[in-house]
Formats: C-alpha cells, structure tokens, sequence
C-alpha cells in the first residue's frame, strides 16, 4: 500500500517552506529539479558542481540536500562525507538523497550505508520528490505526535481512544526494546511496521505513522537496508512515547 505523502505548502506562500539544495552538473535536470519541487511548496538552491554545493551547505542549513552523484570536483559522497565530518559546517546533519541517472544494487546500499536517506534514479516522478520532501524537518516537524482529532474520529469516543492509546503505549515500550534486533531481520521489521500503521491510524500517532511508511519504502527500494531511515524512526518512537505519557487535556 502506497502511504500518503506529507502536505505540502503551496508555493510561494508559506515562510516555513522546506530549504532544498539542489546540485546537479546537468542544466536540464537541474532545472526539472527546481521547478518540480517549488512547486511543490520548496525554497530551491541550484549548485552546478560539487566544490559549491559544499561551500552553500557549509554556510546555509538545507532541510534536504539532493546530490548527483557525478559532478565536477566533488560527487554527491565526497560532498556529505566533507559536511559530516565537520559538524561546524551549516547543513552538517541535514538529509541528503543521493540521485543519479544509473544505480546498480552494490551502490545503491553502499550509499545508504554511508548515510544517505533515500536514492532518486533520474529521471524521477514528482511523487518521488514528495516522498523525499518527506524527510525534510520543515516538514516532519510540522505533524503532531498525537492528533486528538483524527484518533476520535478513527476510534468513535475518548474512552476507546484513551484504551488504545495505552495500548500503543505498550506496543511502543516492546518494540523499542527489540528495534536493534529488528533491524538485523528487515521481513520482521516490515511486519511490526505494517502493524504499527494500522496502531498508529486508531491513536492519532500522526509523526510515528510517516516514520513508519518512510521505513517500509527504504526496505522496499533498497532490498531490505533501512539506512539512517532507522535512527529517524527510533526517535519519533521515544518522542511518541514521551507525548503519550504527557496528560491530555480534558474534552
């Protein structure tokens, strides 16, 4: 099942739209590029080599950096290797999807493995760079632990909720402590994640839902490696828990 991407702000109209470096030595993959994602509601950097893509992320924190993976001076690994190594540089801890016109499996998982959240193969569809948005803060941070609403709606009155809720709660506790292992197994992984979903829709656990769908895609893309996809979930995980141990008010 295909998960709903993230809504997105209307171009032009939202001063908290996500910040998106775009570095590609191909003019017209770079323009495709810009004008996909403003708009889809994105502020857009272009750098046409690698030396410039590392000098506009050291001084400016990107929501989401894509990076081709050939370009003249430095590639898409050179460039995240330089800004991970440097935690002083602006966009040092900033998502990084990896693109290029040709992947083969070993590559693929080795980017991954070197931190890289997802691979777009060009050409790509719009609705690959709304999942790739997807990663982006700006846009994550804007969904709510806990939706009040949708889980009324979803479970019918406040003391259903209030039960599944506490059963979440439980699921959570377990699921936290068998995540390590988990993601030595990704056909487990992908099971506890699909009924997760389902427990995530019932208790308004809007941010840990989109987690999980981001997962599943990594593990179905990427023949089973979840990347930093992993850690990004493990903490909207403690962060969900957190939020249902909080008192909610009454209503």
């Amino acid at each position: 099942m295909t998960h709903p991407s993230p809504a997105l702000p209307a171009a032009g109209t939202d001063s908290l739209a996500p910040v998106v470096l775009v570095a590609d030595d191909d003019a017209a993959s770079r323009r495709f590029l810009h004008d996909a994602l403003q708009g889809l509601g994105a502020r857009v950097i272009g750098c046409s080599d690698g030396p410039q893509a590392l000098q506009a992320a050291t001084v400016e924190r990107f929501d989401l950096l894509l990076l081709d993976c050939r370009m003249p001076g430095a590639g898409a690994r050179d460039v995240l290797a330089a800004l991970r190594d440097d935690p002083t540089t602006a966009s040092s801890r900033s998502p990084a999807v990896a693109t290029t016109a040709e992947l083969d499996p070993a590559l693929g998982a080795q980017l991954l493995a070197e931190g890289f959240a997802d691979l777009l193969l060009k050409p790509c569809r719009i609705e690959d760079l709304k999942r790739v948005l997807g990663f982006s803060p700006a846009i994550m941070d804007r969904l709510p632990l806990l939706d009040d609403s949708a889980a009324l709606l979803a479970s019918g009155d406040p003391a259903t909720m209030t039960a599944l809720r506490q059963l979440l709660q439980q699921e959570l506790l377990v699921l936290c402590n068998e995540l390590d292992q988990l993601g030595a197994d990704p056909q487990g992984l992908r099971e506890r994640l699909h009924r997760l979903r389902s427990s995530c829709g019932f208790c308004g656990a809007t941010t840990l839902a989109e987690h999980a769908a981001s997962l599943q895609q990594s593990l179905a893309q990427h023949a089973g490696s979840t990347g930093p996809g992993i850690e990004r979930f493990r903490h909207a995980l403690v962060d969900t828990l957190r939020a249902l141990d909080r008192p909610r008010p009454a209503g």
